[in-house]
This record gives structure tokens, C-alpha cells and sequence, in this order.
């Protein structure tokens, strides 16, 4: 049980080492939400322009 210990006090680091380690786990999180709603916005204007094009074509014949 003692290694545990250790293992989180990182040889005295730990106060450096688990706020980077929090601060890399929010921006990648971060990083994942904005890619996803980015997808998701880009996913959407897609189909207005492919249901825009569908439009105009029915409307040329």
C-alpha cells in the first residue's frame, strides 16, 4: 500500500506533476467537444447545400 503512495507522491513532483496532468486532460477534452460540435455544424450546413443543390435542379427541369 506504501507504493501507491509513492506512485502519487511522484518523488516530491506531485505538486507539479498532477496539475499538468489536469491541465492536459481539459484542453483535451476541450479539443474533443469543439471537434465534435465542429462536425456536427459542418454536418449541417452540408445537407442545406445538398438540399439547396436538389432545389435548383428540380427547379432547371
Amino acid at each position: 500500500m506504501d507504493a501507491i503512495g509513492q506512485f502519487f507522491a511522484m518523488g516530491g513532483y506531485a505538486a507539479y506533476v498532477w496539475p499538468a496532468f489536469a491541465i492536459v486532460l481539459v484542453v483535451m477534452a476541450l479539443m474533443w467537444f469543439t471537434g465534435i460540435h465542429g462536425w456536427r455544424k459542418s454536418e449541417q450546413t452540408l445537407a442545406a447545400l445538398r438540399s439547396n443543390r436538389r432545389q435548383r435542379e428540380g427547379d432547371a427541369e
